[in-house]
């Protein structure tokens, strides 16, 4: 088991995309079992206040970190994580690969006519993929026929795209009924994929900023969730730092 890197109340898996992928299809192909998290900033916060979801990630077969912050900050707690994994990115190599080794995937998630639109986009790039199915939002009193069909159709990758903590909430609650190999959240990567939204340029990427990007497009939903986390992880970075200063000087 690869050891992971400490941030704050996470824990990352040290991986790029393509060997996030490599490790996704060698444990589907093993018979493993488990969920994939992508931890940005926003989520990191949130679990500090939200137990279901710190359990829920500590209890992920994979934790890979969706936040360039997250690879920034990673040496002041003593590690290395090689790049951001992005949700959208660990969609689009996990469908090319399924592709490939003729794995199906299902998509749940958004409204009835973005996961429609996603799923013809996931098909004009890959053809040959095998789409086993594909559902919108549902009520929470549909949320156990949802899991039901969601094995009956035989897909081995569950992309679950209803923001956090909800998405993380069904995945959890419907594990055993699932089916699936691997579920993954994917938050509003439905969205970008089906032509709803935009993604930013890969310079804003680089620079960290491709949050900002995403609340500009949806300022009433996500703009008070980043303003409100970012200056909270920005303080719980610099107390941390702070104290691995404080530690070294103690020791020379």
């Amino acid at each position: 088991m690869q050891k992971r890197v400490s941030i704050l109340n996470g824990a990352f898996d040290a991986l790029t995309t393509t060997e996030t992928v490599d490790r996704i299809f060698r444990a589907i192909n093993a018979g493993e079992r488990g969920w994939l998290c992508t931890v940005n900033v926003a989520t990191l916060v949130m679990m500090r206040n939200n137990v279901e979801l710190q359990c829920f990630v500590d209890g992920a077969l994979f934790v890979v970190a969706d936040g360039q912050p997250l690879v920034w900050c990673a040496p002041i707690f003593g590690g290395h994580l090689p790049e951001r994994v992005a949700g959208i990115d660990l969609i689009d190599t996990l469908c090319a690969r399924a592709e490939i080794e003729g794995k199906a995937v299902y998509l749940l998630g958004a409204t009835t006519p973005i996961v429609r639109r996603a799923v013809l986009g996931l098909r004009r790039r890959y053809p040959k993929l095998r789409v086993d199915g594909a559902d919108g939002y549902f009520t929470e009193s549909a949320a156990d026929n949802r899991a039901k069909q969601i094995r009956e159709s035989g897909a081995e990758l569950l992309f679950v795209g209803m923001g956090s903590p909800l998405q993380e909430a069904f995945i959890k609650n419907h594990w055993n009924d699932l089916g699936v190999g691997i579920a993954i959240g994917v938050g509003g990567s439905l969205d970008v994929i089906a032509g709803e939204r935009f993604r930013a340029p890969p310079w804003v990427r680089a620079i960290g900023l491709e949050w900002l990007v995403r609340a500009a497009q949806e300022p009433r939903r996500l703009m008070p969730r980043y303003l409100s986390a970012h200056p909270k992880f920005c303080l719980l970075i610099a107390n941390a730092a702070m104290n691995r200063l404080k530690r070294r000087w103690i020791i020379n």
